[in-house]
């Protein structure tokens, strides 16, 4: 049976799910992540999209992407197979990396997109990977909320943006936001 067709549509926002296969690791020492996060950024920039929040996990990664163009798989389909034969080059094996394809959810709301950068941020803190999402190096809300560089493929003015217009204090309400939930 032929696959689905994925909905395409220019300037939607997307949360980006991919996953080791067979729960493996996707990435196996901060090498892998600086590659996977450079290869990002290429993507990024090739196929014009905005990422505004991401997180690497050690079995799977989960993205916040808009893209203008109707491009998600072409650029998923470059992220991946670049990534995965990366790592196999770089760790001496061969075969598949990831767990089918990529899964990804239209955000269709702002309550919608609010919940997913909470739920992006927290992620490892819910993992058990780190005690705040402020420590957890592989992710974007370090630098959403002012504590560590923005890398150039981030767009931290969209996610601000919900929070006010001063950007020191939409930082501190979205970190309100993520970092008042029970974990």
């Amino acid at each position: 049976m032929p696959r689905k067709c994925r909905l395409e549509i220019a300037g939607a926002a997307y949360h980006v799910t991919a996953r080791g296969v067979a729960k493996s690791e996707l990435f196996r020492d901060n090498l892998d992540r600086r590659r996977f996060l450079e290869l990002l950024g290429g993507v990024i920039n090739r196929f014009e999209w905005t990422c505004h929040a991401y997180c690497l996990m050690t079995t799977h990664y989960h993205l916040l992407v808009r893209t203008p163009l109707p491009n998600l798989a072409a650029g998923m389909q470059r992220l991946n197979a670049c990534y995965a034969q990366d790592f196999n080059r770089r760790h001496g094996e061969e075969g598949h990396r990831f767990f089918r394809r990529y899964h990804d959810v239209m955000v269709e709301s702002e309550s919608h997109a609010l919940e997913l950068l909470r739920y992006i941020a927290m992620n490892p803190v819910r993992a058990g990977a780190c005690h705040h999402p402020r420590r957890w190096p592989w992710g974007s809300y370090p630098a959403l909320v002012g504590e560590a560089p923005c890398p150039s493929y981030l767009t931290a003015e969209w996610v601000l943006a919900y929070f006010g217009n001063d950007r020191a204090r939409a930082a501190e309400r979205l970190a309100a936001f993520v970092e008042d939930v029970p974990r």
